[in-house]
């Protein structure tokens, strides 16, 4: 069996060096990372993957976004080190990466909108873009992103939605942080959750019918929830009496759960069984890409491509279903071979 790794994250050397020497996110990132060489160490990322027959990785940029690293003049400079630094593997390693997810200046959104069009009109290799759930606490949903997603729209890319909470963000109004990192537990997905809510519910999907959006972790919270994105969603404005929410079922070409059922999915749920047949299930084998997250895994590298690839082979699925999540649907959702 082939696998296209969809979902991975990598930090390239030029961008990793730059951000040594940054304030807050980025250095922060950089001391915490110095124990999982295969972020930013393209040798131990090649010696791992080496591990595993007819795999191949999509690379994209390891956390924390770009927008939280600096001003808007540093994340531009820092998202054309990340481009650059990313076509270069895929050039050198055309085996290996058959293309990278561009990063962008998120905090400067027209540059971020012209750096989308140069990775795509140069053909550097950019077979998507990755984008976070929310840029420095604005939805995505907000006016100024939109340029992003019409140049996605338009060069027919998809765009990759990842998660992006941190101990900031509070679980309780009485508390000035999330503690025992509920944050990344239970945070993540309900932050790629409400992401793809705002998108769906504010009409981005009809106003733009050829985007192509993918929610990391197989759909994060939606699966699980289908009863409340389905016949709860279709009573939207019922639980509310402080405002008039009547005209957004109405203004919407279908039902919301519809919508939710166009994004693609990925497989990286950190080798939970029970998690994947939720997600295919609710996807169906068309929407759904191999993805581990590595390096994130107890054995800093892989662990979680052995997993995710022992949950997909228990679950004995038709040959023609298994080829599509390992590589056909990153084939021709990529445009690659």
């Amino acid at each position: 069996m082939q696998y296209i790794d969809a979902f991975n994250h990598f930090f390239p050397a030029k961008l990793w060096d730059r951000m040594e020497n940054l304030d807050g996110a980025g250095r922060n990132i950089h001391s915490r990372m110095q124990g999982i060489p295969c972020i930013f160490d393209i040798d131990e990322r090649l010696r791992v993957m080496d591990q595993f027959e007819n795999y191949r990785q999509v690379l994209s940029l390891g956390m924390p976004p770009l927008e939280s690293m600096g001003s808007p003049e540093t994340v531009t400079e820092l998202a054309q080190l990340a481009n650059d630094g990313l076509a270069e593997l895929c050039a050198q390693h055309p085996d290996r990466f058959p293309g990278y997810l561009a990063a962008l200046p998120m905090n400067a959104p027209d540059a971020a909108a012209r750096e989308l069009e140069r990775v795509f009109e140069a053909d550097t290799g950019a077979v998507g873009v990755q984008i976070h759930t929310n840029i420095n606490g604005l939805p995505l949903d907000d006016p100024q992103f939109l340029p992003v997603f019409e140049v996605a729209e338009k060069f027919d890319r998809p765009v990759f939605l990842h998660p992006s909470r941190g101990e900031e963000m509070p679980d309780y109004a009485s508390e000035d942080k999330s503690r025992y990192e509920i944050w990344w537990t239970f945070g993540w997905p309900y932050e790629t959750s409400a992401a793809m809510a705002r998108i769906v519910l504010s009409g981005m999907m009809d106003r733009m019918p050829n985007l192509k959006l993918l929610a990391h972790h197989l759909g994060a919270m939606v699966p699980y929830f289908e009863g409340r994105v389905g016949p709860g969603q279709d009573q939207l404005g019922k639980r509310t009496t402080t405002e008039d929410l009547s005209h957004v079922l109405r203004d919407l070409k279908k039902r919301p759960v519809d919508y939710f059922k166009d994004f693609y999915a990925d497989t990286a749920v950190f080798g939970s069984r029970a998690a994947t047949v939720c997600g295919l299930e609710f996807y169906g084998a068309d929407k759904v890409l191999f993805a581990s997250d590595s390096p994130f895994d107890p054995e800093k590298g892989p662990g979680y491509i052995r997993d995710t690839i022992a949950v997909l082979e228990s679950l004995n699925l038709p040959q023609e279903e298994m080829e599509k999540i390992c590589f056909r649907n990153a084939q021709s959702l990529f445009r690659i071979d």
